[in-house]
């Protein structure tokens, strides 16, 4: 009988050989030693087993940031299973799609997930295990996590042939339709270890992420990046901005990461006299907008390094530079180009769809969707489906989604150049540029706002601001505030819910208004 082994599974295994008491997880007010990672593993694994699952079989992963997500996961690559990390967020017909296309027989969710979980699991026909944590067993859930970690505290006895492709199934954002489910079939961690040496950690240094482990940022990046580079491994609960720079003093972290508006939203905390006193380093950032660049690095002492990467497919930019605003050079022998809708190369300096293409050739595919697959990998090239363009020194620049840019007065605009503007503006919070239809055709441009607390500002002061900074044609004709803006686990805006929404009852139309301005002042003339 034999048993093959992930590499993952080999550096648990290599970690807790070399030093078992050298810590390596931080949670709450828990720490948590090699020998205790490489225990709560093999304990799992056999209780995945004793429950019924198989080597082959695919698990669902339904929990917020907790220990009990890392051992399950552990736990099943050492039974080569797959772990299917989900959206804690996804309810209705979305979870149903992910439960079915993934085809998972077995799932771990946390008890206030029951009620979502059990309203989808109908579309689930091979589902026969579930696990909850923090509740108790009955009502459709065979065992709570406390009897799972019963199992015993060995090596797994399993026929493994092939260990797994990769680290999990993740599955897409899905802002602009269905998730797809991606499967890594050979897996490379060389850009992200590129990626890492960027940033500096030394073994036994702390690396902290408050961002959703169902992410790959968060999966890859700085729990497996943590476990590459001999690092302790600091996890939180979930983003908070008012206790951010707190957690990372209370873990003694060298670095986090920062997805979205994750910086922003940082930089509009109340200034304190200690903000650039504490122990972080380095940020590993995607998508810090250009413009909060330095003030981020100098109000809180840290350096930022910007880079570009998609679960889709391993190819990652780095701009270890500080170059403002660039997401990087290529690494790790990926090739990058930017190509126009015809798949030719753009002109210097155009703007362009971001493609790759690794030397190893394909390495991942969509889950039961060849055609998708097929077309992402046209040509020889990834395409990303972002929008970026490249200095004269081989720096490129993100320029927006393909699919949010927004047809208006026959021009091309990408929500991007908007939400730079408007995202700099003393009280804005946070917004999205979206499309919505127009009654001459094309497309008009709406801007959904949440303005920063306490402050009052207004559609006409708003668009004021824009002029002049943009496009004449990007002016946003459309704008609604709201207390929050629809967004993904990984902090990525819900585009096509917005869109849906369209225009609403509460949404200001700049045109509107002007021709009500124009009637008052011809009556009263």
């Amino acid at each position: 009988m034999t048993r093959a082994q992930s590499a993952i599974e080999l550096l648990v295994r290599e970690r807790a050989r070399a030093h078992p008491q050298a810590e390596w997880l931080a949670w709450q007010d828990e720490r948590f030693s090699w020998a205790a990672v490489l225990s709560y593993a093999q304990r799992a694994a056999n209780g995945w087993l004793e429950l019924g699952v198989r080597p082959g079989d695919r698990v669902a992963i339904l929990l917020d940031n907790c220990p009990e997500f890392i051992w399950a996961y552990l736990g099943l690559l050492l039974i080569g299973a797959g772990p299917v990390p989900v959206n804690t967020a996804q309810r209705g017909a979305t979870l149903r799609h992910i439960l079915a296309d993934a085809g998972v027989s077995a799932a771990i969710l946390s008890e206030d997930l029951r009620p979502a979980f059990q309203a989808a699991r109908d579309s689930c026909p091979n589902l026969a295990y579930t696990v909850v944590v923090g509740g108790a067993r009955g009502d459709g859930i065979d065992w709570d996590v406390e009897r799972l970690l019963s199992a015993p505290d060995r090596e797994p006895v399993v026929e493994v042939s092939q260990p797994p492709g990769g680290a999990a199934m993740l599955y897409t954002s899905g802002t602009t339709g269905p998730p797809k489910g991606v499967v890594t079939d050979r897996y490379d961690t060389s850009p992200i270890g590129v990626l890492l040496e960027a940033a500096g950690i030394q073994p036994g240094e702390t690396m902290y992420t408050p961002l959703p482990l169902f992410h790959g940022n968060a999966l890859f990046v700085s729990m497996i990046g943590s476990m590459l580079l001999d690092a302790r491994f600091a996890l939180g609960e979930r983003f908070s901005a008012s206790r951010f720079f707190d957690d990372c003093r209370r873990f003694e972290a060298v670095e986090f990461n920062a997805l979205g508006g994750m910086i922003s939203i940082l930089l509009k905390q109340p200034a304190r006299p200690d903000d650039a006193d504490n122990p972080v380093r380095v940020v590993l950032s995607a998508g810090c907008p250009p413009d909060r660049w330095e003030e981020f690095e100098k109000r809180f002492g840290v350096r930022l390094v910007e880079w570009f990467g998609m679960v889709d497919a391993p190819g990652i930019l780095v701009n270890a530079e500080g170059r403002v605003g660039s997401i990087g050079k290529p690494v790790a022998g990926v090739e990058f180009a930017l190509l126009d809708d015809a798949g030719e190369p753009v002109a210097p300096g155009e703007v362009g769809e971001l493609v790759f293409c690794h030397p190893r050739g394909q390495l991942t595919h969509y889950h039961g969707l060849p055609d998708a697959t097929e077309n992402a990998y046209r040509g020889g090239w990834f395409h990303t489906g972002d929008l970026a363009n490249q200095d004269a020194d081989g720096f490129y620049y993100y320029r927006g989604r393909k699919k949010e840019s927004i047809r208006r007065l026959g021009e091309n605009i990408s929500a991007w150049e908007i939400e730079s503007v408007v995202n700099a503006h003393p009280q804005v919070q946070e917004c999205a540029a979206h499309a919505v239809p127009s009654e001459l055709g094309e497309d008009e441009v709406k801007l959904v706002v949440v303005p920063k607390p306490g402050e009052h500002l207004t559609p006409e002061a708003l668009v004021a601001y824009c002029q002049g900074k943009m496009a004449r044609y990007a002016v946003p004709r459309y704008v609604e505030f709201v207390g929050e803006i629809l967004k993904t686990g990984t902090q990525r805006v819900r585009y096509a819910e917005l869109k849906e929404r369209g225009v609403t009852p509460s949404t200001w139309d700049r045109l509107a208004a002007e021709e009500a301005s124009a009637m008052r002042e011809e009556h009263h003339g």
